[in-house]
């Protein structure tokens, strides 16, 4: 098969990318930059924006499955910029399969676009999106993801894909992000320690991405869903980032900061960002005090049943 992978050069997309080939998939990466090490891998590369939708249909152009992974991620930015790429870039992607009659897509979203800032613990895909996101990120996703499984029909078969917190072989921002402010001597818990949260093996997410797309095509139950994707182990937050810098040969947070105090604190830090116009992302958000202080695991449940997929231990 013909697969498109867009952002085939970011953490997610290269690993797809790489199990796409092996598996012997012709893959096309689309991305805004040049990476020389697909290229080795047999991949055709083709460059250019999820905005421009001349350059989306080019790289559309002969395929049978799409994977659409690129994304804004991140903490920080204008709306305007999560909304180009999440939101229109999306649009333009469905536009594009449309347009050159390609069957499946398969969309990665994100948990993030339930969070509402309370516990989840357990949930499954019932939980609504929140009336006010938290985060521009969590915004355009879930306006992306919504427009992708509605974009669903018998022509164009729709996935959405929600994993949560990503790590593994690859990763250059979360875990380098938690070394780097504990060597900085930044680094602090926030609440008390006792919040659980889900993550995901490089591994695994990559998993998902290939039983989705086997499903689509064999299981008419499984379109026009949106499925999240974790390890299936919940794991205390403050101990997993505590095992992260063991492996590091760091010391372990010791240091807490209440809850509130660090909302307040990181209120202050976005006024004056936002007043001053650094582009720099803030070393602390509300978003983020939230997501490092409450729970957020969820039931993978649907994706075990439907899309067959039994995550690796």
């Amino acid at each position: 098969m013909n697969a498109l992978v867009t952002g085939g050069g970011g953490f997610i997309g290269s690993a797809l990318v790489h199990e796409l080939v092996c598996r012997g998939f012709s893959v096309t990466s689309f991305s805004r930059g040049d990476y020389p090490e697909l290229r080795k891998l047999g991949v055709t590369l083709k460059c250019g924006d999820l905005s421009d939708i001349v350059a989306v249909l080019d790289a559309c152009s002969g395929m049978d499955i799409v994977f659409h992974v690129a994304a804004k991620s991140g903490i920080w930015g204008s709306y305007q910029e999560y909304y180009s790429t999440n939101v229109l870039g999306t649009e333009n992607i469905v536009r594009a399969c449309r347009e050159k009659k390609i069957s499946w897509l398969i969309y990665t979203s994100s948990a993030s676009v339930v969070f509402n800032g309370t516990d989840i613990e357990g949930s499954n895909e019932s939980l609504p999106y929140p009336s006010r996101p938290l985060s521009h990120y969590a915004a355009t996703k879930a306006l992306a993801e919504k427009y992708v499984l509605k974009s669903d029909s018998e022509i164009l078969k729709t996935i959405a894909l929600r994993p949560h917190i990503v790590l593994g072989p690859g990763d250059k921002h979360l875990v380098p992000r938690v070394i780097s402010q504990a060597k900085a001597g930044k680094l602090r818990q926030i609440g008390d320690g006792k919040n659980m949260i889900d993550i995901s093996s490089i591994e695994n997410v990559v998993k998902a991405h290939l039983c989705a797309a086997e499903a689509i095509k064999t299981n008419p139950e499984a379109s026009g869903k949106a499925y999240f994707i974790s390890n299936g182990e919940p794991v205390f937050l403050w101990d997993h980032i505590n095992s992260i810098l063991k492996e590091a040969g760091l010391k372990p947070v010791t240091k807490s900061i209440p809850e509130r105090v660090a909302y307040i604190f990181s209120a202050f830090i976005e006024f004056f960002y936002k007043i001053l116009m650094i582009k720099k992302e803030p070393r602390l958000t509300r978003f983020l005090v939230l997501e490092l202080s409450r729970s957020h695991w969820f039931d993978i449940s649907a994706a075990r049943k439907t899309l067959i997929y039994n995550p690796i231990k």
